[in-house]
C-alpha cells in the first residue's frame, strides 16, 4: 500500500544548470478549487526528470493529492541530472507507492483520480503502456486510467523517432492517451532553462484543469501574465 509522507517544507537542492522553483503554492489557483482531486504522477527512467519534480512541486499547496509512483530508472536518471535525493523527491508527494505494489490503490479502478501524467516517459514505459502490459504499478495505473476512461498523459522523452515510435504513439493516442512530448515554446521569449520547465509543465496540467500560473499565454495582456501578439510594422507582409 502507498504510505503518506509528512511534508517537511524544505527546498530541494538546485538542479544541475536548473533554477528550482520556489514556493510554488502561492500561485494559482488555491486548495479550495482543487480540494479532493487526485493525480498520479509517474516518473521513468528517461533524460528531463526535472518536468516531473515541477509537477509535484507546482501542485504542493494546491489542493490535489498526488500520488508518486517512479521507477529504478528515474532514480539512476535522478542521480544523474539531479543533486537532490530520492527522498527529496518523495516528500514533495502526498502518497508515495512502490513501483513493485501491483496492489496499490492506483491500481484499481475503483480508486478515482483526475488521471495519471508520466514525465518523463520513457519509450519502454510507452510501449508497454501500448501494449497493454501491466508488469509494474506504473503501467498498470496508467492501463487502469485509460480503461476508466480518464486522462493520460504522456510527456515522451526521445528523439529522433523511428517508425515504431510513431506507431506506438498512434495506438496510444487511438487508445486515449495524449503524447505530449516536452518540445519547449519559445513566443514567451523564455530567459532561463527554468521558464521553458516551468511553460512545459503548465501546458501539461492545462489538461487535467488545473491553471497554477506556470504558463504565459498567448494572446493575453501582459498584466495577466500573458504575451501579447506583437505589433505589426509598416509594410510587413
Amino acid at each position: 500500500m502507498g504510505r503518506r509522507q509528512a511534508q517537511p517544507q524544505r527546498a530541494l537542492p538546485p538542479v544541475r544548470g536548473v533554477a528550482m522553483v520556489a514556493a510554488m503554492s502561492g500561485t494559482g489557483k488555491g486548495p479550495g478549487q482543487n480540494a479532493g482531486k487526485r493525480l498520479i504522477v509517474g516518473l521513468s527512467g528517461a533524460s528531463g526528470i526535472v518536468y516531473g519534480v515541477r509537477v509535484l512541486e507546482a501542485l504542493r499547496g494546491t489542493g490535489v493529492e498526488t500520488h508518486l509512483v517512479m521507477t529504478k530508472s528515474a532514480e539512476v536518471t535522478l542521480a544523474y541530472e539531479m543533486t537532490a535525493k530520492v527522498a527529496d523527491i518523495r516528500a514533495l508527494a502526498d502518497v508515495v507507492h512502490p513501483v513493485h505494489d501491483i496492489g496499490a490503490a492506483i491500481s484499481s479502478g475503483s480508486f478515482r483520480t483526475e488521471g495519471m501524467i508520466i514525465a518523463p516517459c520513457s519509450v519502454r514505459t510507452m510501449s508497454e503502456i501500448a501494449a497493454g502490459t501491466t508488469a509494474s504499478l506504473m503501467t498498470r495505473a496508467a492501463d487502469v486510467v485509460l480503461k476508466e476512461r480518464r486522462r493520460l498523459v504522456l510527456l515522451v522523452r526521445e528523439t529522433p523517432l523511428h517508425t515504431g515510435h510513431l506507431r506506438t504513439m498512434t495506438r496510444l493516442s487511438e487508445m486515449g492517451a495524449i503524447v505530449a512530448p516536452p518540445v519547449p515554446a519559445f513566443y514567451q521569449r523564455p530567459e532561463t532553462v527554468d521558464d521553458i520547465v516551468n511553460q512545459t509543465v503548465g501546458r501539461a496540467l492545462d489538461l487535467f484543469g488545473f491553471d497554477l500560473g506556470l504558463v504565459k499565454r498567448w494572446g493575453e495582456p501582459a498584466a495577466a501574465g500573458g504575451v501579447g501578439k506583437p505589433a505589426r510594422k509598416s509594410g510587413d507582409a
